[in-house]
């Protein structure tokens, strides 16, 4: 076939000049007041993602040019809504016909035809369009807020942001379907719209009309590719609203008095939890029992103050959850298509799975706990206080909190393990391969897998936690009958000043250079089992989410130093045997870049090898006696 054939679109350098231009106008559109600071870092996430995007996509096209597994259904309903029938539906397709609406419109934009070609290069845009935004959201995570009484602060994108937004886009199960037609890159993109969006929300005085119904519009848009993304702009991103308009209730300031009976004091945490006055810590100062407290604290302020609450959850989160029940009710269930084999099952296997998922492409990042336990462990021998530290109740409480996360895991392999039958009848999927040499293979694997997923959910935990020392701005947040009261904390309340600047900044409000606080995680952690433990199928493609906002939270880790005397550890752990790392303007940011190269270097890796083995390796389909089977097409391995 002549490349005149395959390449029935624009050249490279067209495609290139396009996708920078659409990309820095679409978003410069909305965040004229960024054009300053973050026009650079949008133009160098760019160049650096689309080319190697399109160069995917060319090698896929020459080497694949008809369309290949899933495109079999989603470009011919592409092509039948190109050609304006926009009532015919193939009832194979399981998403609503988002991506297939948003193609043609981009395909019309540019004066493209809806050949396999075109339809797959959407795609490109859509990844490269991805990284911009990752870029935005961390530089609002990461900002400080502003002062009192000062100029607020525009978000920033620093060399971090830019790296991470490149390495969100690079993920190789969100970066090897930038090459296909297929619904995820766009169902992220959608979602990461609604996030930026959120983030802009919580950083203004009070959202708008106006704001509110375009968080509506970007709520239902994401509904538009998939329908689980409800859980993430209702669940997740309406729990961070609710928790940071709790937060900015400001009451005034008493002090916490000496109690002498059980009930007075809970009485009275309860009384400055019903005034906003909550516990949320950052993760990395969290103790299991503080997970407790946070979660009654901000039910209890919830409950006090409902109307509030319920202005900002049910408007515009709550119309986006209606919107979604009226399709369920409407529809006869959550997918449009092939019901039978999709059928909504408990699944908490899922959230095993996840963890070793995360680990495995998050590697780079989780490579330095061993060193920093290490370091850890080498400065706490060498410290007067070991003794102490070896008999403190973290330990303890570790020990405990791991014993019963692997009996429950171990009551999950044993009472809801699930195999779908296309996981056993499509080796096209890396997933065949896991199972088959893992928990297929005998049936003790499955048993002996469960400290695994143990280990690594701690990692993942440890890795949110990060190294560094949390500020005054997130431990104002520590309000626990079980903490210890301490100069900082001596008073039950916030300032007035120090509430307008966690209003008019989400650096308090979601995460930073440090811990995110706890209640991010805990949102994080219910809204990605919502959205996995009703799907019988493990699908990698099912993690994205979950990886892309566990991602966005983790702090910058700088990496640990051995030259710290023993008496410099005692201190800075404040004789709890946590060590804690260096405070912002260290330079650690610096010391973090290497951590982020090392996981563009990994992504390149997987993407490179799971790119030669999807074009270089095809094989067919045979029956017993040798006869080709699937009318003889090539299959190839993939995601």
């Amino acid at each position: 076939m002549s490349s005149a054939t395959v390449f029935d679109g624009p050249s490279l350098t067209t495609w290139l000049i396009r996708l920078s231009v659409l990309s820095a106008i679409a978003y410069l559109s909305a965040r004229f007041s960024l054009l300053p600071t973050s026009l650079l870092g949008i133009v160098a996430t760019i160049s650096c993602v689309t080319p190697l995007a399109l160069s995917w996509l060319l090698t896929i096209t020459e080497n694949v040019p008809e369309p290949y597994l899933d495109e079999v259904f989603h470009v011919p309903q592409a092509q039948v809504y190109c050609e304006g029938r926009y009532l015919e539906w193939d009832d194979k397709i399981t998403t609503p016909p988002g991506l297939y609406i948003s193609t043609i419109l981009f395909n019309r934009l540019l004066a493209l035809p809806c050949s396999v070609y075109s339809l797959r290069a959407f795609n490109v845009f859509v990844v490269s369009c991805v990284s911009v935004l990752v870029l935005i959201c961390r530089a609002h995570l990461t900002r400080v807020p502003a002062k009192s009484g000062g100029a607020r602060e525009i978000p920033e994108t620093s060399v971090r942001d830019i790296v991470t937004g490149i390495n969100v886009a690079l993920f190789p199960v969100l970066f090897f379907f930038s090459g296909l037609y297929y619904t995820d890159p766009a169902s992220t993109l959608a979602v990461l719209l609604a996030y930026a969006n959120h983030l802009a929300r919580v950083e203004a005085q009070g959202p708008s009309l106006l704001n509110d119904v375009y968080s509506l519009t970007l709520g239902i848009l994401a509904l538009g590719f998939r329908q689980t993304n409800v859980f993430w702009v209702v669940v997740y991103m309406g729990g961070l609203e609710v928790v940071h308009a709790v937060k900015t209730l400001n009451p005034e300031p008493v002090k916490t008095p000496k109690f002498r009976i059980l009930s007075k004091l809970v009485q009275f945490y309860a009384w400055r939890y019903s005034l906003g006055d909550i516990h949320d810590p950052p993760l990395n100062l969290a103790q299991p029992i503080d997970i407790v407290v946070c979660v009654a604290s901000i039910g209890i302020a919830a409950v006090c103050n409902l109307p509030m609450v319920l202005r900002r959850f049910l408007w515009p989160h709550g119309a986006i959850l209606a919107a979604f029940a009226a399709f369920v009710a409407w529809n006869g269930g959550v997918v449009l298509g092939d019901k039978s084999n999709h059928i909504a099952t408990l699944h908490l296997a899922q959230m095993l799975y996840i963890w070793p998922f995360f680990a495995f492409f998050s590697a780079p990042l989780f490579a330095l706990q061993p060193l920093s336990r290490a370091m850890t462990a080498y400065r706490a021998l060498t410290s007067q206080s070991f003794i102490s530290q070896l008999s403190s109740s973290h330990l303890a409480t570790t020990a405990l909190v791991s014993c019963g996360a692997l009996a429950v895991a171990l009551c999950i392999v044993r009472f809801n393990t699930i195999i779908h039958p296309f996981t056993l009848a499509d080796n096209r999927h890396y997933v065949f391969y896991v199972f088959r040499y893992s928990i297929l293979r005998a049936w003790w694997i499955r048993y002996a897998l469960a400290p695994v997923y143990v280990v690594c959910a701690w990692m993942c935990w440890g890795v949110l936690q990060g190294l560094e020392v949390s500020d005054t701005a997130q431990e104002k947040w520590i309000r626990s009958p079980f903490t210890a009261a301490s100069p900082s904390t001596s008073l039950s309340g916030h300032s007035g000043t120090v509430n307008k600047a966690s209003a008019q900044g989400s650096r308090t409000a979601e995460a930073g250079p440090t811990s995110p606080p706890t209640s991010t995680v805990l949102l994080l952690l219910l809204t990605t089992t919502l959205s996995l433990m009703t799907a019988p199928l493990v699908e990698p493609r099912y993690f994205i989410l979950p990886w892309l906002f566990w991602r966005l939270q983790v702090p910058a880790t700088s990496m640990p130093s051995l030259f710290s005397s023993p008496s410099q550890t005692s201190a800075a752990s404040g004789g709890t045997g946590r060590l804690k790392g260096p405070r912002q303007g260290d330079g650690s940011g610096s010391r973090y870049l290497p951590i982020l190269f090392l996981e563009t270097a990994w992504f390149l890796l997987i993407n490179a090898a799971t790119m030669y083995v999807f074009v270089t390796r095809p094989f067919y389909w045979r029956a017993p006696d040798g006869t080709l089977q699937d009318e003889g097409r090539v299959q190839r391995f993939m995601w």
